[in-house]
Order: C-alpha cells, then sequence, then structure tokens
C-alpha cells in the first residue's frame, strides 16, 4: 500500500548526522530535504556529506532532496577565544563594531558597523545561538539604553551563558543595511550548488521582495 507524504520534513546534515548510517536512519524516519548549513563548514566538508547522503539514498532507495542554506546579511557576535560568557539581568553590556576586542559579560564584538545608527534608545536586540522564547538559557534579550559612538549600550533583559565562538545577533523590526547575499553565498552557489545540482536555495534573513529578486 502507497500512502504520499503529505508532510516534508528538512533535516539538517551535521556533525553528528552525516554518516552513511544516520542519514540513512533519517530517510527512513521520513526526512525529504537535506539541508546544507553554510554558516559553518568549508565546501570539502559538506561534499563529502552530499557523497553519503547520496549513499544513503541508493541503501534506503528513498529520494530526498538537497537544499544549499546560504548565510545571507547575519549579524553575529564574534567570540573568537570561545570563552564561557554570562549575562545577567538588568546589568549592562556594550555592542562594538571594534572585532579585535575579548568578548565578555561587558562586551560584545559584532560583525556589523552600522549598528549605532540603525538602532534608538527602546529598541529590542535578541543574541543566541537559537531562537529566542523567553524561557531558555542559551539566548539573552537585550534594549538599548544609549549609543555612544559606534558602540550601543544595553540592559540585559534575561539572565544566559553563551557558550562557543558565534552567536546570532538579530534587532527587531529595524532595518539592517548589509547586502543579501555575501561575496562567500554567491562564491558557494556558483562553486558548489550549481556544479551538484541543488533542488533547493534557502535564503537566509529575507527582508522584502527585492531580496528574493536578486
Amino acid at each position: 500500500n502507497f500512502f504520499p507524504a503529505m508532510t516534508k520534513i528538512v533535516g539538517t546534515l551535521g556533525p553528528k548526522s552525516r554518516s552513511v548510517e544516520a542519514i540513512s536512519a533519517c530517510l527512513k524516519a521520513g526526512m525529504s530535504v537535506a539541508r546544507f548549513d553554510f554558516s559553518w563548514g568549508d565546501a570539502a566538508y559538506h561534499q563529502e556529506t552530499l557523497e553519503n547522503l547520496k549513499l544513503a539514498i541508493k541503501a534506503t532507495k528513498k529520494l530526498c532532496a538537497v537544499m544549499l542554506d546560504t548565510v545571507g546579511p547575519e549579524l553575529q557576535v564574534v567570540n573568537k577565544s570561545e570563552v564561557t560568557i554570562s549575562l545577567e539581568e538588568n546589568e549592562s553590556v556594550v555592542l562594538t563594531p571594534h572585532q579585535g576586542q575579548e568578548a565578555s559579560s561587558k562586551l560584545l564584538p559584532i560583525n556589523f558597523a552600522g549598528l549605532a545608527k540603525a538602532v534608538k534608545p527602546g529598541a529590542t536586540i535578541f543574541v543566541g545561538q537559537y531562537l529566542f522564547t523567553g524561557s531558555e538559557t542559551t539566548s539573552v534579550w537585550l534594549e538599548v539604553s544609549e549609543v555612544q559612538g559606534d558602540d550601543v549600550v544595553c540592559v540585559i533583559k534575561n539572565s544566559a551563558t553563551l557558550a562557543g565562538s558565534l552567536f546570532t545577533l538579530h534587532c527587531s523590526q529595524i532595518h539592517i543595511d548589509m547586502p543579501t547575499l555575501s561575496d562567500e553565498d554567491k562564491d558557494v552557489m556558483k562553486k558548489w550548488g550549481a556544479p551538484n545540482k541543488i533542488d533547493f536555495l534557502s535564503l537566509s534573513y529575507t527582508r522584502h521582495a527585492e531580496d528574493v529578486r536578486q
């Protein structure tokens, strides 16, 4: 008996899910699209994963589409030394575009020099590795208190611990003047996406119709 899959499941192939065995299990469980996240890992790394996907498809006889996920205009906190950062509610923290400085509980270097011009006191900023829900402790909600030159001073609205080298920064309802596709995105699309004849291109941080046209 054949029942068509009415729901499509997109699965990200990462460090723990890139072996032929792991991918085969994902396919058997119902994964119908394999997502390749180019915000980390190089083309060679993802090519190896793609070859494993092809072997898994042959072994399981289950079709699976390939999705290339671009980095897009992503604002990031840069934590080069990968120290664990503890942020306490009601304390202050400064967001600075000077990436040479060390990240700490008082200072968070970011990859965008125009933040001070884009925000105003009262603006909301989220920082973390995942979407902010208000209940987890791996993301933090900040409120802009003042702008000092290129730096943005914020009040921490919830206690959180940030661990790792990069954290996504999201400014609520604020236009950020960054290109839809970076040169790195275009390079990956040309040198990895096109030769591998990918099925889907995921455009990260889509803001308006012009992003899609580009």
